[in-house]
């Protein structure tokens, strides 16, 4: 259920008192066309350093995307789990040696705030590369259309 502070308390004073509910703020989905914009600039900076959009959009995710370390058993890989990843060191947990991996969501599941962060940083990498973009008026413009 979506709505305001007296609805939902309305809604829940109707509910059986032995249910667990949870409550969350709301956050509108941000729009695809920050997806395909990102994408788009992706594939700018690939053409000029010579490369692959998947390899350009992965050191994007690296440098401004959401992540999280997680212990994998070792000599074992995230693979088909996660597909974006990186390994970075072996360490031993609760007294067994692990592998520690950095994982990366992948853009199409972020939110409007996650959405613009890499958003701007995309944007400033390819203004370092000369690289064409919106500026920073209609950037701002879709980032309020996102939310």
């Amino acid at each position: 259920m979506t709505g305001n502070k007296k609805e939902i308390i309305n809604y829940l004073l109707d509910k059986p008192d032995d249910k667990l509910y949870e409550i969350k703020k709301h956050r509108r989905k941000r729009s695809l066309n920050a997806n395909s914009y990102m994408w788009e600039l992706v594939s700018k900076i690939a053409e000029v350093l010579h490369s692959t959009k998947e390899e350009i959009y992965l050191e994007e995710l690296k440098r401004y995307g959401q992540s999280l370390i997680i212990p994998v058993a070792e000599n074992s890989e995230p693979d088909g789990y996660f597909k974006y990843y990186e390994f970075l060191s072996k360490r031993k947990l609760n007294g067994a040696i692990v592998d520690f991996y950095k994982v990366y969501k992948g853009s199409s599941e972020y939110d409007t705030k996650e959405m613009s962060i890499l958003i701007d940083g995309v944007v400033s990498d390819c203004r370092d590369l000369d690289i064409e973009t919106l500026d920073d008026i209609r950037i701002s413009e879709l980032k309020e259309g996102w939310k």
